[in-house]
């Protein structure tokens, strides 16, 4: 069974994630506890290490058409590692019966507020927002790279805290809270959003992972 779960989780994960920039682990963790029968907390990390690969050579693979915002994703990945702990103790004190449940209902949500985007506005993937005054982060005009005030400063580390949390209570990357986000607060197309998320997770997700082997949890 592992040598048709394992080969799956890695073209479903790349697919998800090269796609939409997120989703890669929640695809990943349910295949996982339905392919092989293994619980939440068994499926998290290798779940989080399958989406940490997929989402760095996702990283590599829009590098040279400069969507990425390295700066950005670095930042949500810094202080993503100081809530990842937090989110893997509070994990660890939950049974794993509300654990899933917890996994479940992110699903739904995601689904449903994706789901509802598509319906609602279908072609906004394809734009780039005009209406910049709406946005708490902007871009400069000439380098396309943010402007770096408190605002964007709060706005990113909050953005990298909420995708920290959840990568250590539910072992999901992130894309899924960082892309919308993205979009809502700031001024980046959908590609760019994609591009800076992918580095993020991968970031996320090895910081996760480490936190969670430092905390003494098995692979």
């Amino acid at each position: 069974m592992l040598l048709i779960v394992a080969p799956a989780l890695g073209l479903l994960v790349g697919l998800v994630l090269g796609l939409t920039g997120a989703g890669g682990s929640i695809f990943a963790v349910p295949l996982l506890m339905w392919g092989l029968g293994w619980s939440l907390p068994q499926a998290v990390p290798v779940a989080l290490i399958a989406v940490c690969i997929a989402a760095g050579f996702g990283t590599l693979a829009a590098w040279d058409v400069s969507l990425v915002r390295y700066r950005a994703a670095m930042l949500m990945a810094a202080v993503s590692w100081l809530f990842a702990p937090l989110g893997l103790r509070v994990a660890s004190e939950l049974p794993a019966m509300w654990l899933t449940l917890a996994f479940a209902t992110v699903l739904v949500v995601v689904a449903t507020r994706m789901l509802r985007q598509t319906v609602a506005n279908p072609r906004d993937a394809q734009i780039v927002r005009a209406d910049v005054n709406r946005h708490l982060v902007h871009r400069d005009t000439t380098t396309g790279r943010f402007e770096w005030t408190a605002a964007a400063f709060a706005v990113i580390s909050g953005i990298g805290a909420s995708a920290g949390f959840l990568a250590g209570l539910l072992g999901v990357g992130g894309g899924f809270v960082i892309v919308p986000a993205l979009r809502a607060t700031t001024d980046l197309g959908m590609h760019s959003a994609i591009a800076t998320s992918l580095m993020a997770i991968a970031l996320i997700s090895a910081g996760t992972v480490t936190a969670a082997l430092l905390q003494g949890h098995t692979m």
